[in-house]
């Protein structure tokens, strides 16, 4: 150890340097893609071993690909629900919001007028929204995953087996947007062929 402390920057072993983060040695990856049947806003939940889900939106969302400057985030739901309102108390978690998978968690409007809801994607209770990104909306882009993400959900203790039912694995969420690359690849290449009639 002693030597690996002496090492300089440029001369510590690729065994540390490429050392798992926290998200990956402790989170199961999840994926639900399309949500509500919207094409690509697709949604990560990362699922610790302790049942907490934390809810983020996956690297193929357009937030994220299109790289769209964000206006704002509301947690305000509708006139008489609002995210932030949620008290949070005890082992039980008394007082927090039970949240079903469709069950709408922020909003999020881009500065060209295009608006985004993030779900849940699961049943629980909401224990926490991330307010962080209020502030500072580009967290939501920068570190999806991290600190950038938009909820905190506990699912009940006898349904936290079956929560990830009609969520996919990773390898499913890479073989589904393989499927969507080459569907639309294919769809592109139709529609040159059709412009050159």
């Amino acid at each position: 150890m002693a030597g690996i402390m002496a090492a300089g920057p440029s001369e510590v072993p690729a065994s540390i340097a490429t050392f798992p983060g926290v998200t990956e040695r402790y989170f199961t990856r999840w994926y639900k893609p399309d949500v509500k049947g919207n094409h690509c806003e697709d949604h990560c939940i990362l699922q610790h071993s302790n049942r907490i889900c934390v809810i983020t939106i996956a690297d193929a969302h357009p937030l994220l690909q299109k790289g769209k400057p964000i206006k704002s985030i509301s947690y305000q739901i509708s006139a008489n629900c609002s995210r932030l309102q949620n008290k949070v108390s005890g082992k039980s978690k008394r007082g927090a919001q039970f949240l079903t998978e469709l069950a709408p968690l922020c909003r999020i409007l881009c500065s060209d007028g295009e608006e985004y809801t993030i779900y849940s994607c699961i049943r629980g209770k909401l224990i926490e929204v991330n307010e962080n990104i209020l502030d500072n909306p580009s967290l939501l882009q920068e570190k999806p995953s991290t600190e950038g993400y938009i909820a905190v959900v506990l699912p009940k203790f006898e349904e936290s087996k079956k929560v990830t039912q009609g969520l996919l694995t990773r390898e499913e969420y890479e073989e589904c947007l393989s499927k969507r690359f080459n569907s639309t690849s294919l769809y592109n290449t139709k529609n040159e062929n059709l412009a050159e009639i």
